[in-house]
């Protein structure tokens, strides 16, 4: 006798496997592959310099370079991984990333490292939306905030990773060996990868073949860890949809696409203008600047702090509220640091209170927009919109150079109100799934 199973149901009900484990396991290690290929370039920007004799200024393109190749990705990669599944999508960014920045170890010019920058952010870029997919499709709802979160914190922890290599190897291995590390270590994961990672569930069961019913047993048993009977069927509670980025505006679904990428741009704005220019303002401020990059340490340090308590929480409550709550606490930060002055207790305090007043909005909104669109456009919406943050951090990058110098430390801060403030009005106009009726299944046979 057959046995009907509604995917996300199976998933709520049984206890975590050792099989998903595995499953965030490999997801949370592309993620700190991702960090650590990501911030390469500002760890070896100086030696680059050094190397070719250029000055400060010269590096800007090759960073520009890097943060379009992530833009393009998340867009491309993230529609590539909703059309033709999780799995070739997250093995083709890393391999991407991983063949561009051991290249760049080879390279013989800033010309060659500008494109091989690019290339290696089409597949950074990529690798977010998609790994987030998939381990939230493999997650129960109460533990997908969570569990997203976690996979996210991948990105600072290889940033870190980087960090600590750099000061302890860029002496001897140079910023050639820097950049080999990053292309070998993602080689070898993709080989990994290619055994271990599954395919998504969802992406099976909309393929509706024989072979992919086949492969959904398989990821059943595993989960289950009960073998499943001969013609079983499977389901996930969603229409058919066609994932294209067309999509992202049918359906109903304009307004949320409208209001999550203008969340994302400037919220990103705000968040990659304070981070980029924090350890200047400080210094422009009196701070000596010896002690400047302590202000990064302290929101950097807060925003790991708060990402899990704060991930935890994300299933029981109103993310649209909590979202706004995060919008008026930074609103407020700002409007305390551009009135403190040299008090520097109060400085860093307010600070590193921005790793969450404008830094937690990261960790809501990719939980938001798993909960805006239906799981076969989640890849793509979530890959659009933080495109169009990126979009956001160079405006952010770029801006706040031009805020200090015309209007201080004071008017610094307070322009960072400005796209707080927008990103919080946007959220006016987004409903998620919970205030929707529920979609008819799509089944699997």
């Amino acid at each position: 006798m057959s046995t009907h199973y509604s995917i996300p149901e199976l998933i709520d009900s049984t206890r975590v496997s050792s099989f998903q484990w595995r499953v965030f396991a490999l997801c949370f290690f592309v993620a700190i592959l991702d960090g650590f290929d990501t911030q390469a370039i500002a760890f070896t920007g100086p030696s680059i310099t050094e190397a070719f004799g250029l000055g400060a200024g010269a590096l800007a393109p090759i960073l520009t370079a890097g943060i379009v190749g992530m833009v393009l990705g998340a867009m491309v990669l993230g529609l590539m991984g909703d059309k033709f599944g999780r799995r070739p999508a997250i093995i083709g960014s890393v391999a991407l990333f991983g063949f561009a920045s051991l290249a760049t170890a080879f390279a013989q010019t800033t010309e060659q490292i500008l494109v091989l920058r690019f290339i290696a952010g089409l597949g950074m870029g990529g690798a977010t939306p998609v790994v987030l997919s998939l381990a939230a499709e493999y997650g129960s709802a109460r533990q997908r905030g969570t569990i997203m979160t976690t996979v996210l914190l991948g990105l600072p922890a290889g940033a870190i990773l980087g960090g600590l290599l750099a000061a302890k190897m860029l002496p001897s291995i140079g910023w050639q060996g820097i950049f080999a590390v990053g292309g070998i270590v993602p080689l070898v994961l993709v080989v990994v990868l290619m055994f271990a990672l599954p395919e998504s569930l969802y992406f099976l069961t909309r393929q509706r073949t024989h072979g992919s019913v086949e492969k959904i047993g398989k990821i059943v048993a595993s989960i289950t860890r009960n073998p499943t009977l001969p013609g079983s069927t499977y389901s996930v509670p969603e229409v058919d949809v066609k994932t294209s980025v067309t999509s992202l505006f049918s359906g109903g679904l304009a307004r949320n696409t409208f209001g999550i990428w203008t969340v994302y741009l400037f919220n990103w704005v705000a968040w990659f203008m304070f981070l980029s220019w924090l350890p200047t303002v400080l210094k422009a401020t009196g701070l000596p600047a010896e002690q400047a990059p302590m202000g990064t340490v302290a929101v950097n340090a807060v925003f790991v702090v708060c990402a899990i308590p704060l991930s935890i929480i994300l299933p029981k409550i109103n993310v649209r509220l909590l979202l706004l709550a995060l919008f008026v606490f930074g609103i407020a930060l700002c409007l305390g640091l551009a009135n403190s002055g040299t008090h520097w207790a109060l400085v860093f305090t307010l600070a590193g209170l921005a790793g969450l007043g404008i830094g937690g909005q990261q960790i809501v909104l990719n939980y938001m927009v798993a909960q805006a669109y239906p799981t076969a456009l989640r890849a793509t919406a979530t890959g659009w919109a933080i495109g169009l943050g990126r979009v956001g951090a160079i405006i952010g990058s770029a801006s706040g150079g031009w805020f200090l110098e015309h209007g201080g430390p004071a008017g610094y801060y307070s322009a960072l109100i400005v796209p707080l403030a927008i990103a919080a009005a946007a959220l006016l106009i987004i409903r998620t799934q919970a205030d929707a009726p529920a979609s008819q299944p799509v089944a699997a046979h």
